[in-house]
């Protein structure tokens, strides 16, 4: 095979230059850089691949594989994957299903050891990882790090099982993700001092600020919900070794859109060095996780992208190992079937199911669900009663909530929550962060029996029930992922996110995405697990 040669304007971050260069490589492997004098204008620009340093890859609904095929199109080479949404569904078995599949596909994902499996005590999961088990993940070869610590109590407050996870990482000299939203001062000091190395959850600049001066690598997330982009992008400035870019979790007709490269050309045209940009965006994950990924650099492996300009990161081509996998946005990764794992266990319902009898209060605890955010607020509000049960009220946008335990028969709980904005009808979904029971939402209870029933039906998905009828894209793969093509896969959830805004009137920007968060227990101020109203704040359930 002749060497491959890319001409192009030779971005060399580390030293920060440009050059007019020929880049040579021969199968894999970058054999020589020849620089041949200044920058030249006319030419487009090579550089290292972008990688995303923290994303479920579950949450955008498609197995590792079909992530690949639409994600190396927008220039992303590589992952820092944590597989815990799987693995609460289907264990170690979950977590090497994403790596074997990953594996089929030219792209590079670097999978974590889930440390947090279940994520807490106050819900069902699918399954459990031991201590025994993170130790002989993080062993293997294709275990890179410890996913992110959620259970941040569990580290200020020594819990054994906690610090044993933590000394299994030093042990394998792995580094230790984080997770702890809000925590500044002494107890993230604590955390930080711990081992854990990275935090993706920071509200402000502020309390990034706190964890940088501890010594933590700080990720900048821009996800389907979450995001912290704008409170953030300034700290790249003064802290180019210290930052990353993430997408935590994106939905598929997000991932159509962009990927790192959006946040690319955002932070470039909020004025910040591009140099500075294309640090966190390529370079600084792969010192970090000490990732399998080519730098641009003699004898590293060839994995680098063609961008038209350094403005918009348009990209032209993407090469991982020399091999061309995406031109033109086109995607040169081949749709293959993909295996089924799952773990379900749940009866039909009916509407009997979701009655919520009123006992005389005069007040009901609701949770205020928060557009591009995963905390929420805790209101009280007068009760709605009708028939003397507790109902949704439409006008004051106070909606029904439900989690159903997808994994064994047990009473479902129900609460109310605020801002979806439904006028009719009802939405549920087998992706609710992080135990994956079903949680559904809805104005009235036969409404959302049916669209609970909807999912069960499939074994896995999200639904719809409006005026036209119930839609559910279904979702096999352990109720999270669809084994269809990528492409596929985006055009049905935008059909059924259309509809949840058009038809049921929510204003919500990602309203699946929103509604997979409230029952993530981990991050304040209250949630609803399978087992009833959670206040994040005290860990604690709530009497109502």
């Amino acid at each position: 095979m002749q060497p491959h040669i890319i001409e192009a304007n030779f971005v060399h971050i580390l030293s920060q230059k440009i050059y007019w260069a020929q880049v040579k490589f021969n199968h894999a492997t970058v054999e020589l850089v020849t620089y041949l004098g200044p920058e030249k204008k006319d030419k487009p620009y090579i550089l290292p691949g972008f990688i995303d340093s923290h994303v479920h890859i579950e949450s955008a609904m498609l197995v590792p594989s079909e992530f690949a095929k639409l994600a190396v199109v927008h220039g992303t080479v590589a992952t820092i994957s944590d597989p815990h949404e799987i693995a609460n569904v289907c264990g170690v078995a979950g977590v090497q299903f994403m790596i074997d599949n990953g594996k089929t596909v030219p792209f590079k994902f670097h999978f974590g050891a889930p440390s947090c499996v279940p994520a807490t005590h106050f819900e069902t999961a699918g399954a459990t990882i031991s201590v025994e088990e993170v130790d002989t993940l993080l062993q293997s070869d294709d275990i890179f790090y410890l996913s992110e610590m959620m259970n941040f109590p569990g580290v200020l407050n020594n819990d054994t099982d906690v610090m044993k996870k933590i000394a299994a990482a030093k042990k394998h000299n792995k580094p230790i993700d984080g997770h702890a939203p809000g925590l500044i001062g002494a107890a993230a000091k604590q955390y930080i001092e711990a081992g854990i190395s990275t935090d993706h959850e920071c509200f402000t600049k502020e309390e990034a600020l706190d964890k940088l001066h501890n010594g933590m690598h700080i990720l900048i997330r821009e996800g389907s919900a979450a995001k912290n982009f704008d409170a953030l992008i300034d700290l790249l400035q003064h802290y180019p070794n210290k930052i990353m870019f993430c997408s935590d979790d994106k939905h598929p007709d997000s991932l159509t859109a962009g990927h790192i490269n959006v946040l690319c050309a955002r932070a470039v045209a909020k004025g910040i060095n591009v140099f500075n940009v294309l640090q966190a965006a390529c370079i600084n994950p792969v010192l970090h996780y000490k990732m399998h990924v080519g730098l641009l650099e003699k004898g590293h492996a060839a994995d680098c992208i063609i961008v038209d300009n350094l403005t918009h990161f348009n990209v032209l081509q993407t090469y991982i190992n020399g091999q061309l996998v995406a031109q033109n946005g086109v995607s040169n990764i081949i749709t293959t079937t993909s295996p089924i794992i799952n773990n379900f266990n749940c009866q039909l319902t009916t509407q009997n199911n979701f009655i919520k009898p009123f006992i005389g209060q005069n007040t009901i605890t609701v949770i205020e669900a928060l557009d591009g955010q995963l905390i929420t607020n805790k209101l009280l509000c007068s009760p709605t009663v009708y028939n003397n049960n507790i109902i949704a009220n439409i006008e004051q946008d106070i909606l029904k909530m439900a989690v159903i335990n997808r994994y064994t028969a047990a009473p479902i709980a129900i609460a109310f929550v605020k801002n979806f904005g439904f006028k009719h009808g009802a939405i549920a979904s087998t992706v609710a962060h992080d135990s994956h029971n079903i949680i559904a939402v809805g104005t009235t209870d036969e409404a959302i029996s049916k669209a609970v029933n909807a999912v069960i039906v499939q074994q896995g998905g999200i639904s719809v029930v409006s005026n036209i009828g119930t839609q559910v894209l279904p979702l096999p793969v352990a109720g999270l992922m669809s084994n269809d093509d990528g492409y596929k896969v985006a055009a049905a959830y935008t059909a059924i996110d259309t509809v949840v805004k058009q038809q049921l009137g929510s204003l919500l920007s990602a309203p699946f995405m929103t509604l997979s968060f409230m029952a993530l227990l981990v991050i304040p101020h209250i949630k609803l697990s399978d087992k009833g109203l959670f206040d994040g704040d005290t860990f604690s359930f709530l009497a109502h």
